[in-house]
């Protein structure tokens, strides 16, 4: 009778999208809420869900799999057992947590989801080592590239290297896409940042340890490494 998912940062959860799709609200408490992931109970950017559901008089809520945040894990279940709300869990547990892999790789492991991605030919070739200007040296073709696009909208963030920045000056925009926009960073211990950059200086630190602690206290939950030939 309804359906919904989450709306952009900071807007409804699926939960509420869904219940409000329903036209004739007298039908929810004869009905069945079928989720992904394990109903927020915490007042974050907006309110619980469980109260909502509550409110409605569900039947039964199926659970695809339990959020891993702590404000979160099983007490969401527990808030709607209290309010005699009958819930069920792991129900295409693995298909659901595949679905939410980013967000729970976050909570879990501390750390974004990472992705790698680069272009290279059948032979090995990702581009010359001498270029002479500030350019992308293309091996790849506009369909591809309209894909990369795609890719870097659905991410969090893109990260590079200080050489891939000086010698390619990108954009790493998805203009080819859509217009939205994610967290851009540079792998740097020299001062060349410049907007929309974050830089990262790893210091005497692991390069890899440093950037992940950094992406994690900035709340990104995925990231897309476009690195160069160096």
């Amino acid at each position: 009778i309804g359906e919904g998912y989450t709306s952009k940062s900071g807007g409804n959860h699926a939960e509420i999208n869904a219940i409000n799709s329903v036209r004739d609200k007298t039908l929810l408490k004869n009905s069945y809420l079928f989720v992904t992931l394990e109903p927020c109970v915490h007042h974050g950017k907006t309110t619980p869900c469980t109260e909502k559901i509550i409110k409605n008089q569900f039947k039964g809520v199926y659970v695809g799999c339990i959020d891993p945040n702590k404000l979160v894990c099983g007490k969401g279940i527990k808030k709607l057992n209290d309010n005699k709300i009958s819930v069920e869990t792991n129900i295409l547990k693995r298909e659901c947590e595949d679905h939410h892999k980013r967000f729970i790789t976050y909570h879990t492991k501390k750390r974004p989801y990472i992705i790698l991605k680069w272009a290279e030919s059948q032979d090995g070739y990702i581009s010359p080592e001498k270029k002479n200007n500030n350019r992308p040296f293309w091996i790849s073709n506009k369909y591809s590239r309209q894909l990369v696009h795609k890719w870097r909208c659905e991410e969090h963030g893109i990260i590079i290297g200080s050489k891939t920045h000086i010698s390619d000056t990108p954009k790493l925009d998805g203009r080819y896409w859509n217009k939205n926009s994610n967290n851009k960073f540079i792998i740097s211990n020299s001062q060349i940042i410049n907007e929309p950059f974050i830089q990262i200086n790893y210091g005497k630190k692991s390069i890899i340890k440093s950037v992940i602690e950094v992406l994690y206290k900035k709340n990104i939950q995925s990231i897309i490494v476009e690195g160069g030939l160096k």
